[in-house]
Order: structure tokens, then C-alpha cells, then sequence
């Protein structure tokens, strides 16, 4: 059997790290703005509303102009190439026109349905961004099980998804720091679309490879290897799985619990644990750190050992009981911050290192576009729906104004996420009992001896 790029470790392993570095800077762009929402009440007069409905855009297009599901077609029709690629134009050009509206004085007072055009427009900026990072991120996934499928391939979406985790790191670290360095909270828009380019180029070096693989592949001629061509019919067979809905509810409701977390999180170490606004970053960083800490232990344990429906259970268990201990409104200690950001990284490492793998099993490979795209359909709901929520709750319940300056109280707002953690426990469960009756061997290792 003649022998393929995909057949030597040091070439999958560098494409693993290729289109994680440009997930990394498309994550970076994705929570640069997360820790400054501080600074743009300061600097920028906004409020917690208009922020939610800020953080809230990520979803508009991929959601009400069904932005991902075209990106998922084209995926399956396109390939990996020319969708990555795509993609990664759209982050950019997104990141722009989010740093223009918060670096330029575009119409001062100006407003839109009663809501600031800075705000507007920023939000538009960030929604076409998000576009191109959603498809990106299913266009990596695909990546990975071009590349990895029949090898360690848990593992490496695993890992793909803590590299590319740590973009949200330096975001949640680095951002106030470099604004107050510059004086402007837009300064950090402007590195991350520095990073985006970066992000670009290293893809153009990643489709060199691809296109090698690809003339290998046909050379070879081997039908396990050459993908049957998509078809819109496809999409009847993938949507009628029961299993492969439960793995989409799943996922809205984990990353739900987590993602718009985030994007309060730095502001939760301020309000309730007393942190300097210029650290308060660091805590939430530990978040994606311990995942890309812990990923590779979970992802070998289910590439060996298999028990992926049992992971995603206590994962989500875990989220539930995080959430409800940063509601107590006496635990305010930094310690205890600490502790339980670490233990949420190793329930991000839990439910991902799990739940991606499953679906490679019961998804045919040539529709795994769609159903990635299906999934992060889904998931942008909540992550349009969920920031926004809890911003409208801070304003209309959670607001003390001293000294004329807003003061939080998270306690609202921390049971709402454990209450959404909560639907995904019940899910999990759901697909463990539904697995027993399919079998389709989700507790069985990914790597058959």
C-alpha cells in the first residue's frame, strides 16, 4: 500500500497546529472585547445592555440568514481549501470594521432604533466576523478527520480545539493591559486584526499541503479514502438521526454554559471577587489553559479507552455545580475564583474531547460539513441569545449605581448558566441511553486494537 502525507505523524501533527493557530487568532478577535466591557462603559458610554446586544451578534447572520448551513454546503461541495479560505477573508474583514467603529467617531451621537450607531455598527463588524469564524471552525473540524480519521483522531480534535482555545487566553490576559498601554480600548481590536492576517497566511501554507494530499489520494485510487460526492439529499439522512440532534441540543447547551461565560467572566472577578480591572483577565484565562492542559489526558482516554457518553455527563455535572458555587454570595474569595475557573477548563476539556469524536461516528464523513454545520447552527443561537440575556438581567435587575459608577451583582445571572448546564446533563444522559439501544459504540475506544 503506497503511503500518504496523512500516514506520517509529523505531517498530521503540523496540520493539526496550522489550522489551530488560525482558529487561535480567530478566538483572540472572538473575546478581545470581553474583558474591556469595563472600558467601553468608561470610554465609550455603554452599557451593560447595549454590550449584551454587542456580544449577542455573533449569531445575527449565522442564525436568521442561516449563514453557517450555506457555509456547511458549501464545505461539503467546496472543500476544505476553498472554504477555509473563504472563511478566513470573512474574519478579517469583519475585525475591520468592528476596530473602525470603536476607533473612529463615525457619527457622534447618532443613533439607530434607539440604540447607539457605534454600537450598530461595531455589532454588524462583529456579526460578519463571526460568520467567518463559525465556518472556519467547521472547516477545521473537517481538517482534522481528513487527516486523522482511523488515528488518534479524539486526540486531535481535542486538541485543536485547546490550541486554537488559547487565542481566548491571550484575549482575556492581554487586552486591558494593551489598552490602557495605549490609552484605547480599540488598541486590542487592532492587534487581533493583525493576528487574523497571521491567521491567513498560515492557512495559504496549509492548502500547499492539502493539495499534495489530495493528488496522492487520487493517485492512490483506494475507495476508503476517496470521499462519495455530497448530495442535497444527504442532509434528509442526517437530520432524521435522533442521536445526531441530542449531540446538537448538547452542544447549545454546554458551550451555552460556557462561551458567554467568558465574555462576563472578567467582569465578574471585578464586581464580586474584588480583582484590579488590570488582572481581573488572568482568572478567566485559566479557563482555556486548563483545557489545553487536560484535553490531551481525556482524548487519550477515549481514543484507548473509550466511555465518551460517561465524559460528557460529568463534564456537564461539573459546569452545573461551577456555576452554582460562583453564584454563593459568599464565596468571594480570589482563591476560590481560581479554583473553580481551573475546574471549568477540566469541564471543557471533558465534553468537547468527547462529544466531537461521537459525531464522526454516526455521521457519514462526506456529510460532516453539514452536520457540523447543522451543530454550530444551533450553538450560535445560544451564543446570540445567551450574552444578551444576561446583559438585559445585570441592567434591569443586577445594577447598584454608587458615586454614579454601576456596580453588579452576578448572583441572577450565575444561576441562569447553571440552569442551561443543567439541560445538558439531562442531554448527555439522553445520549448514553440512546446509544445503548443504537449501538453505536460511543463507550467504545475510538482506536480498535
Amino acid at each position: 500500500m503506497k503511503s500518504t502525507l496523512k500516514d506520517s505523524a509529523t505531517k498530521r501533527w503540523l496540520v493539526m497546529l496550522a489550522v489551530s493557530f488560525t482558529m487561535l487568532t480567530g478566538y483572540f478577535v472572538a473575546d478581545v472585547m470581553a474583558p474591556l466591557k469595563t472600558m467601553l462603559e468608561s470610554q465609550l458610554l455603554w452599557n451593560s445592555e447595549e454590550y449584551g446586544l454587542f456580544t449577542s451578534a455573533y449569531g445575527w447572520f449565522n442564525v436568521f440568514l442561516f449563514m453557517l448551513l450555506i457555509g456547511g454546503i458549501i464545505l461539503d461541495k467546496m472543500g476544505v481549501r476553498f472554504t477555509g479560505l473563504m472563511a478566513s477573508t470573512l474574519m478579517v474583514i469583519g475585525a475591520v470594521i468592528k476596530y473602525v467603529a470603536i476607533s473612529t467617531s463615525i457619527a457622534e451621537d447618532a443613533e439607530l432604533f434607539g440604540i447607539d450607531l457605534e454600537v450598530i455598527v461595531a455589532s454588524v463588524g462583529y456579526a460578519i466576523f463571526c460568520v467567518g469564524l463559525e465556518i472556519f471552525g467547521i472547516t477545521a473540524s473537517k481538517v482534522i478527520v481528513k487527516w486523522f480519521k482511523g488515528k488518534e483522531l479524539a486526540l486531535a480534535l481535542g486538541l485543536q480545539i485547546a490550541v486554537a482555545r488559547i487565542g481566548t487566553t491571550l484575549a482575556l490576559m492581554v487586552s486591558v493591559p494593551t489598552a490602557m498601554a495605549f490609552g484605547d480600548v480599540a488598541a486590542p481590536v487592532m492587534l487581533g486584526c493583525i493576528a487574523l492576517l497571521a491567521g491567513l497566511v498560515m492557512y495559504i501554507c496549509y492548502t500547499v499541503l492539502d493539495m499534495r494530499l489530495e493528488k496522492q489520494l487520487h493517485d492512490k485510487a483506494c475507495d476508503e479514502d476517496v470521499e462519495e460526492a455530497f448530495k442535497l439529499s444527504d442532509i434528509k439522512v442526517l437530520v432524521s438521526n435522533k442521536m445526531f440532534w441530542i449531540i446538537c441540543f448538547l452542544c447549545l447547551s454546554f458551550y451555552a454554559g460556557v462561551f458567554p461565560f467568558l465574555k462576563y467572566a472578567t467582569d465578574l472577578m471585578v464586581q464580586k471577587f474584588g480583582v484590579d480591572p488590570y488582572y481581573a483577565g488572568i482568572i478567566p484565562g485559566l479557563v482555556p489553559f486548563g483545557t489545553l492542559v487536560m484535553t490531551p489526558i481525556f482524548g487519550t482516554i477515549i481514543d484507548k479507552k473509550g466511555k465518551a457518553a460517561t465524559l460528557m455527563i460529568l463534564g456537564s455535572i461539573l459546569l452545573v455545580i461551577i456555576h452554582l458555587l460562583f453564584a454563593l454570595p459568599g464565596l468571594n474569595q480570589n482563591e476560590v475564583s481560581i479554583a473553580l475557573m481551573i475546574l471549568m477548563g477540566v469541564a471543557f476539556s471533558l465534553v468537547p474531547s468527547a462529544m466531537w469524536p461521537t459525531l464522526t461516528r454516526i455521521t457519514p464523513e462526506k456529510q460532516l460539513g453539514s452536520a457540523y454545520a447543522v451543530i454550530f447552527w444551533l450553538q450560535n443561537i445560544g451564543l446570540m441569545g445567551v450574552p444578551y440575556l444576561i446583559g438585559w438581567e445585570l441592567n434591569k435587575y443586577c445594577t447598584t449605581v454608587i458615586d454614579g459608577v454601576n456596580h453588579y451583582d452576578y448572583t441572577l445571572p450565575m444561576l441562569t448558566f447553571a440552569a442551561i448546564a443543567g439541560v445538558a446533563v439531562v442531554l448527555a444522559v439522553m445520549l448514553k441511553i440512546e446509544d445503548k439501544k443504537k449501538g453505536y459504540g460511543l463507550e467504545e475506544p475510538s482506536i480498535k486494537q
